[in-house]
C-alpha cells in the first residue's frame, strides 16, 4: 500500500512539473507582430510585468517540483515539503491571478480606462497566453490535490481517534 501511495504521489508531481513547465515555455514563446493603420507593434509576454511574474512563478514551482522528485521517501524533509507545497501553491495562484487579470484586459479591454482589446489584432498571441494559463491552472489543481493529500496524511484520522 505504501508503494502505491508513493507512486501516485510521484506521478502527480511529475504531471504538475510538466504542466507548470509547459505553461512557462508556452508563455515565453508567445509573441506576434501586427500592423494597424500602418503602425507595427509586437505583443510579447515580457512587455507586461504580470506575465513576467507568471513565468517566474511557474519556473520556481517547476524547479521546486523537479527537486522534490529526488527526495528520498524516508527523509525527514517531507515535513518541510508540506509547508513548501502550500507556499508554492499560493505563489502559483498569485501568478495565475495576475496573468488572468491582464489577459482579461487584453481580450475585453476596459472602456472606463479607454483601453482597447488587442486580441482581435494578435489572436495567435492571445491563444498562446490562454494555453499557458490553462496549463498552469492544471498544475495548480494538481498541487492542491497533493497539498490536501499531505494534510490528510499529517492529520492521520486513525491517530486522532486513538486518544
Amino acid at each position: 500500500m505504501g508503494n502505491t501511495k508513493r507512486l501516485c504521489t510521484l506521478l502527480l508531481r511529475l504531471m504538475a512539473v510538466a504542466a507548470t513547465l509547459s505553461a512557462a515555455i508556452v508563455m515565453v514563446t508567445s509573441h506576434e507582430r501586427s500592423n494597424i493603420l500602418g503602425l507595427s507593434f509586437e505583443a510579447k509576454y515580457n512587455h507586461t510585468p504580470a506575465f513576467r511574474y507568471f513565468v517566474i512563478a511557474n519556473a520556481i514551482v517547476t524547479a521546486y517540483g523537479f527537486l522534490v522528485l529526488f527526495l528520498p521517501s524516508k527523509s525527514q524533509l517531507w515535513r518541510l515539503v508540506v509547508a513548501l507545497d502550500l507556499v508554492l501553491t499560493m505563489l502559483l495562484t498569485s501568478g495565475i491571478s495576475a496573468a488572468l487579470a491582464i489577459g482579461s484586459v487584453g481580450r475585453h479591454g476596459n472602456s472606463y480606462a479607454g483601453w482597447l482589446p488587442i486580441c482581435g489584432q494578435v489572436p495567435k498571441y492571445c491563444d498562446q497566453v490562454k494555453g499557458a494559463l490553462i496549463a498552469s491552472f492544471v498544475g495548480l489543481i494538481i498541487y492542491v490535490v497533493l497539498l490536501l493529500y499531505a494534510i490528510h496524511n499529517a492529520l492521520d484520522p486513525l491517530f486522532l481517534h486513538k486518544t
